[in-house]
Formats: structure tokens, sequence, C-alpha cells
């Protein structure tokens, strides 16, 4: 298997292919980066919450719409095949376009979700952002706040470059411009427990 091993958060100098196969294998959760692996860690239950009203509320209002919500389990891969990631939440629409026929891995997202927390914030932020923007077809990246209502919203404009928004209004909705759709922040944070 190369330079990866089971053990360790972060395992560096691995081929795509020795990362795919070994992340196949593996039960544990990792996305990579350029040769670098790096291990996800378990998520809260602020978090967990956050993701499962996202997918249900999203979910219902999809329902007419040639387009689906896919939870945590499916990994998206950049264009250049040097980066894979898990996203908390991804909103595909039109026909799902695969790696290979394992079926797991996906290349052709319009909206990701990431619920940030404390130990998340900067590499959803950072290094994420930066390999999600490669993928031609991702428009639309919202970063949710598992401790506050608060949730960023980055929209790719016709010139490629990002306009940035933001909604704190705990009575206020999340417009979810490319596919048309607004969710209630109540129903995002629904037993969430947030001190206004």
């Amino acid at each position: 298997m190369g330079k990866l091993e089971e053990m360790g958060g972060l395992i560096q100098d691995s081929s795509a292919q020795e990362y795919l196969a070994f992340e196949r294998a593996s039960k544990d959760k990792h996305e990579y980066f350029n040769g670098h692996v790096l291990a996800l860690a378990g998520a809260s239950l602020a978090h967990n919450d956050i993701v499962s009203n996202l997918i249900r509320e999203v979910g219902n209002r999809l329902k007419d719409k040639p387009c689906r919500i896919l939870p945590s389990d499916i990994r998206i891969a950049t264009p250049s095949g040097n980066s894979y990631m898990y996203p908390d939440a991804t909103i595909v629409c039109g026909e799902p376009q695969l790696i290979d026929d394992r079926f797991d891995t996906l290349k052709n997202p319009m909206v990701i979700f990431e619920v940030l927390s404390p130990s998340t914030e900067d590499h959803d932020r950072g290094k994420k952002f930066f390999h999600y923007r490669q993928i031609p077809s991702f428009t639309e990246y919202i970063l949710i706040d598992s401790k506050d209502y608060f949730i960023e919203i980055c929209q790719r404009q016709p010139d490629d470059s990002w306009k940035f928004d933001a909604i704190g209004d705990p009575y206020g909705a999340l417009p979810i411009k490319s596919i048309g759709v607004q969710v209630p922040l109540e129903e995002l944070y629904r037993n969430v427990n947030i001190i206004l």
C-alpha cells in the first residue's frame, strides 16, 4: 500500500490511487490533498443535528426539481484527481458524474455545505474551499456555524469571482440561489441548543 499507513492523522507522499484503495478499505474517513492524507474526526451532537435538519429540509424542497441532496458519505473529487474531500452535504443537479463504477466519488457537485466547528473552521474556509473552487459545476458554498445562528454563503459569479453574504437573523431564511429554495434558520437549527 505504498506510503499509506493504518495509524496516524496525516500521512504524506501517497498517490491518489493508493489513497482511494486505502480509503475504500478503511472503516474511518480520510481526505486527500496533493499527496497528504488527513484523518477526519467525529462530529458533535449539534453538528449532526444541523446536518440532519439540512438534509431533511432541503430534500423536501427538491422533490419537484432535478436535484438531490447527498450526505457526507459521498466523496468529492477535483478535476485533476489530486484532492478528495467529504463535505457535510452536497447538492447535485442532473445526472451525477462519478469517477468510476464504485459509485462513491462525485465529480459534479453544485452546492456544498460545511457545518463549522472550532476544530474544522479554518480547514473548511481555507484548504477545502480552495480545492472545491477547482470544480466547474460548483457554484455555491454554504458554511453553517454550529455554535450560533450564523450562515455564510459564497456564490460563484459569471467572471469566476466569489460573492460573500451572511445571515445572522435566527428568524431569517437561508436562500440557496442556485436551486431556487429557501430554508428557515429555525428549521436548520431545530433541536440545537443555541442561546440568543
